[in-house]
């Protein structure tokens, strides 16, 4: 066991940064897990509220086990983000993980926890692990209606999460000259090509990819697609970017039709590829309920584009899916600050946990699905039918009360919003 990590074989292990508070009368056997989830804690309000939710929403009903790894930053920089690498391993160990949202540090974090150095990113560090794509898509409730009126499904946004614009090269350049891409064989043999001439200051910027980060966003996007019996669009941009888009381009085909074709023809699902700019005028169209897989950068700003139109991101599941069979559930959202602020100087808060109640959720369900327990996969749906039916009730956080389209609602604390799902789920 590494200094970062520790077992656990209970709701809460052992200097657990918080205590149970369950209500008393609910007596009900407890349903058992085989095998532990891999949990990583977080920080600021997203932090306390995961505690509230393990409480109030899981531990009563469920003989909860994880393997706990404490990803608060502050646990993060003691470390020398050792505890990060462990989670991902712990992951690749017992296949599901279930994540609270996480700071990445700039440089005023750096200045306000006293950081040793500015730590990267835990999601792009696990990402990277797990060789992972992200799924994020919407969760519908009454009440609470797209911007876009045709919109009556989901629709699954499909991130590669390597590459491009975030692991990035820049320069600035001061004047005159030249910039080229040299590529250096192992034989010492180069290759040149010219970026720009240039007769003035300006910028410049390289980005890679990998093929074989390549071919697992692309087998990941169609085991999901299989697996949730969706339709799979793929966008890019190969008309301008002949080389290095067209290069993913040739990859989802290739693997399609050498190793999914059969697959999806049986499931009677499609899948096709269109330029980035014809999907978007095509999903503003469209009704939903397929999965939209895009290169890093477009899966960033289409999935917040999507998620707002739907909602909020509040509101939007998030799942890491390897090809190699492990799966991690997080929010999609952040660690809500400015809510932490006001929570530290005993304000009352009214941040949305359902992300976060969604991602147990999910870990929970595909825990259950591989140790076949569908008692646990249950309790799962009906605690995120729970949730749903709370807010189509009227009663919900300040964020959702601001855009519903329900006449009469009771606006909630962080706290009586959990405490009014479990009500829900109890009876």
């Amino acid at each position: 066991m590494n200094a970062s990590s520790f077992s656990i074989a209970s709701c809460f292990p052992i200097g657990y940064n918080g205590g149970i508070n369950t209500k008393v009368g609910v007596s009900m056997a407890k349903i058992p897990m085989l095998t532990p989830l891999v949990e990583m804690d977080g920080d600021e309000m997203t932090r306390v509220l995961w505690r509230i939710i393990k409480e109030e929403l899981i531990c009563p009903f469920v003989d909860l086990k994880t393997e706990y790894y404490d990803l608060g930053l502050t646990h993060r920089d003691e470390t020398n983000d050792q505890v990060t690498v462990d989670s991902a391993n712990a992951t690749k160990k017992y296949g599901v993980a279930v994540k609270c949202a996480t700071i990445t540090p700039n440089a005023q974090r750096v200045e306000e926890y006293d950081l040793k150095q500015m730590w990267p990113s835990p999601n792009g560090t696990i990402r990277a692990m797990l060789d992972g794509t992200v799924f994020r898509a919407p969760i519908l409730v009454k009440g609470i209606e797209p911007c876009v009126r045709n919109w009556k499904k989901p629709i699954t946004l499909a991130r590669h999460a390597y590459g491009d614009v975030y692991k990035n090269t820049e320069m600035v350049i001061p004047g005159p000259g030249k910039v080229e891409l040299v590529y250096t064989a192992e034989d010492g043999t180069e290759t040149r090509k010219l970026v720009h001439e240039y007769h003035s200051a300006g910028v410049a910027q390289a980005m890679h990819n990998l093929i074989p980060s390549m071919e697992s966003f692309a087998r990941s996007c169609f085991a999901y697609a299989l697996d949730t019996k969706q339709d799979l669009w793929f966008a890019t941009k190969d008309t301008i970017s002949k080389q290095y888009d067209h290069t993913f381009k040739d990859v989802f085909a290739a693997i399609y039709e050498a190793e999914y074709k059969a697959k999806f023809a049986a499931a009677g699902i499609t899948y096709f590829y269109t330029l980035i700019d014809d999907a978007v005028a095509r999903v503003m169209k469209a009704e939903g309920g397929f999965i939209w897989a895009c290169k890093n950068y477009d899966g960033d700003v289409m999935s917040d584009m999507v998620s707002s139109a739907f909602g909020s991101l509040a509101m939007m599941t998030s799942v890491l899916v390897s090809p190699n069979g492990y799966f991690e559930y997080e929010a999609a959202h952040g660690t809500v600050q400015r809510h932490y602020y006001k929570h530290l100087a005993g304000e009352e808060t009214s941040t949305n946990s359902v992300a976060t109640i969604f991602a147990w959720t999910g870990a929970l369900r595909k825990r259950g699905e591989l140790d076949h327990q569908p008692e646990l996969m249950h309790f799962a749906d009906r605690l995120e039918q729970a949730t749903l039916d709370t807010i189509a009730e009227g009663k919900m956080t300040k964020d959702l009360a601001l855009m519903t389209t329900l006449p009469q609602v009771t606006v909630l604390n962080s706290r009586d919003f959990i405490l009014a799902i479990r009500d829900k789920l109890e009876r």
